[in-house]
C-alpha cells in the first residue's frame, strides 16, 4: 500500500547492474528518468509479476537519437511485430497495476513519462502519490507498457494528435462485473504519458443524491419529458457518475429509448425498462455534432450527451432538445451562472443575443457540484441546483444573469440550492470541516455569512 506520509520521489546514484550485467552510473537524478534503462524491480512485487523480455529488446533497439513522437512511432512499429500472445502478457503486467487500483480504493492511475519519476502513482480520496511497492521503470519500459494498451484507431490518433482517448477493460473475474476504465494517453516532453480513471461499477441511486423531491421528479422522463439538464464541475467532480445516476433511475422508471454519446463510453448501461443505445466518439460515430444529429433519426426519448466543449456541439445539443427531447450534458464549469455565461460566451458577440434567447427557453436545470474531503475518510457530493423560473428565463435573455444566485439562494422551497448553502449544510451535520467547506465556497462571503 502506498504510504501516507509526504514524500519527495528517491533520487539514487548508482543505477547498479544493468540487465546485460554491465555496470553503468550516471549522476544524482531521479533513477527512472534516464530512457531506455529500467531501475532495480521491487523483489516482493516481482514475484507474481513479470515484465515480458521483449519489453527491454525492443528498448535496446530503439536509436538513442530519437526523441519525442519518433521515438514512440519507432517502438509502436517495433512492439507491432509481436505475437498476440506476447503482446497479451503485457498487458496483463499493466493489469496488475489496474487490479491494485481496485484493492486501494484508487480512483485515477498515472504513469509514464519523465514527469512520474519512473513511478506508478494513485488517487487516494483526492490525494496523487506514488506507488513504493510497485517497482519503478524506464521511460521506454512506459512507453512500450501504454503502447500495448492501444487499439490501431488510437495508435492513429496518438500520432495524429500526440493523445489518444479510449476506454479500457479489465477482465472479470468469476461472478463479477467487467471492470471498466477511461484513458488518455498523451506526450510529456516527448515520450508517452498515462491517465486512467475507473469507472464506478455500482451505479449511485438518484435518491442517495439528495435533490430535493420535485427537482428528482423533474430529472425523470415520466415527469418531464423535455429540456435541458446540465450537471457541471471541474475534472473528478463526479459528473459522469451523476449522469449515470439518472440514466439507471429512468432506466428503471419508464419504457422509452436513450441514446448515450460519449468519448470514451464509461458506464455500459443495461437495457431494462428503456433500450439503451451507446455511440463512442471516433468508433461509432465521428463526432458529438455528428452523434446528435443521428440521434434525431433515431426515435430517442432522452439523449446524453458525455460533453460539450464547443459552438457546434453546444448548437446540436440545443437543437435536438428545442426539437422536443430531453437532454443531459456536462461542462467544466463550477457554478450554474458560470455555465450559462460559458455557453453564450462560446458564440461570436453578434449571435450572442440569439443564443442567450434560444439557451432561456430550452434549458431546464443545472446541477454544478464537487466532491469533497470527508471527515473520517473518503468524499462526499456538494452541489448547487439551478430550477428554471420564468425569473430566471428572463435573467438570462435579458443578460441579468448575476441576478440567478439570488433566486436559488431564496429558492429553496422548490429544490434550488447554492453551493454555499450546501456546504454549510454539510457542516453543520459534521460531514466535512470548516476549513474545508470555505475553501470550496465559490462565494466565501455569503458562506461566511451563513457560518457566523
Amino acid at each position: 500500500m502506498m504510504e501516507s506520509n509526504d514524500q519527495h520521489i528517491p533520487t539514487q546514484r548508482s543505477a547498479g547492474a544493468s540487465r546485460n550485467g554491465s555496470e553503468r552510473r550516471t549522476e544524482e537524478r531521479p533513477a527512472a528518468m534516464v530512457a531506455g534503462r529500467a531501475p532495480s524491480r521491487s523483489a516482493s512485487y516481482a514475484k507474481t509479476t513479470e515484465m515480458p523480455s521483449y519489453v527491454q529488446s525492443i528498448v535496446d533497439a530503439t536509436p538513442r537519437g530519437m526523441t519525442g513522437v519518433d521515438r514512440v512511432r519507432f517502438q509502436a512499429e517495433q512492439f507491432s511485430k509481436i505475437d498476440a500472445r506476447d503482446r497479451a502478457m503485457l498487458r496483463r503486467f499493466v493489469d496488475s497495476f489496474l487490479a491494485r487500483m481496485s484493492s486501494s480504493n484508487a480512483s485515477d492511475v498515472d504513469m509514464g513519462g519523465p514527469s512520474s519519476g519512473g513511478f506508478v502513482w494513485f488517487r487516494i480520496d483526492g490525494e496523487k502519490r506514488p506507488d513504493l511497492n510497485i517497482p519503478r521503470f524506464s521511460i521506454d519500459e512506459t512507453n512500450i507498457m501504454i503502447l500495448s494498451l492501444l487499439s490501431r484507431r488510437g495508435m492513429k490518433s496518438l500520432v495524429e494528435w500526440n493523445a489518444a482517448d479510449f476506454s479500457y477493460e479489465l477482465p472479470s473475474s468469476a461472478g463479477q462485473r467487467h471492470q471498466r476504465f477511461r484513458a488518455t494517453a498523451y506526450l510529456d516532453m516527448g515520450h508517452l504519458a498515462l491517465n486512467m480513471r475507473a469507472i464506478t461499477a455500482e451505479i449511485r441511486s438518484l435518491k442517495s443524491l439528495a435533490f430535493h423531491p420535485s427537482v428528482e421528479k423533474g430529472l425523470k422522463f415520466r415527469h418531464v419529458r423535455d429540456g435541458l439538464t446540465l450537471v457541471t464541475g471541474v475534472t473528478g467532480s463526479g459528473k459522469s457518475t451523476t449522469l449515470d445516476s439518472i440514466v439507471d433511475a429512468n432506466n428503471e422508471d419508464v419504457h422509452g429509448h436513450i441514446v448515450v454519446i460519449g468519448r470514451p463510453i464509461e458506464y455500459v448501461h443495461e437495457s431494462r425498462k428503456c433500450i439503451i443505445r451507446h455511440r463512442e466518439v471516433g468508433q461509432d460515430v465521428p463526432t458529438f455534432k455528428d452523434g446528435i444529429v443521428q440521434a434525431l433519426r433515431q426515435d430517442p426519448d432522452i439523449v446524453v450527451i458525455g460533453e460539450m466543449r464547443d459552438p457546434e456541439t453546444i448548437s446540436a445539443a440545443l437543437e435536438i432538445t428545442d426539437s422536443g427531447h430531453k437532454v443531459f450534458s456536462t461542462l467544466h464549469t463550477s457554478s450554474a451562472v458560470e455555465s450559462i455565461d460559458r455557453i453564450i460566451a462560446e458564440y461570436p458577440s453578434e449571435e450572442q443575443s440569439r443564443v442567450r434567447t434560444r439557451l432561456a427557453d430550452v434549458l431546464r436545470c443545472i446541477v454544478s457540484q464537487k466532491l469533497l474531503p470527508k471527515v473520517g475518510g473518503g468524499r462526499i457530493l456538494a452541489k448547487e441546483v439551478l430550477w428554471m423560473t420564468p425569473p430566471a428565463r428572463a435573467a438570462i435573455k435579458n443578460d441579468n444573469t448575476n441576478e440567478i444566485y439570488q433566486m436559488m439562494w431564496e429558492g429553496w422551497n422548490i429544490g434550488q440550492i447554492t453551493l454555499e448553502q450546501d456546504l454549510y449544510r454539510l457542516m453543520r451535520q459534521g460531514l466535512i470541516t470548516p476549513d474545508v467547506a470555505l475553501d470550496h465556497a465559490n462565494n466565501k462571503r455569503r458562506f461566511k455569512q451563513l457560518a457566523k
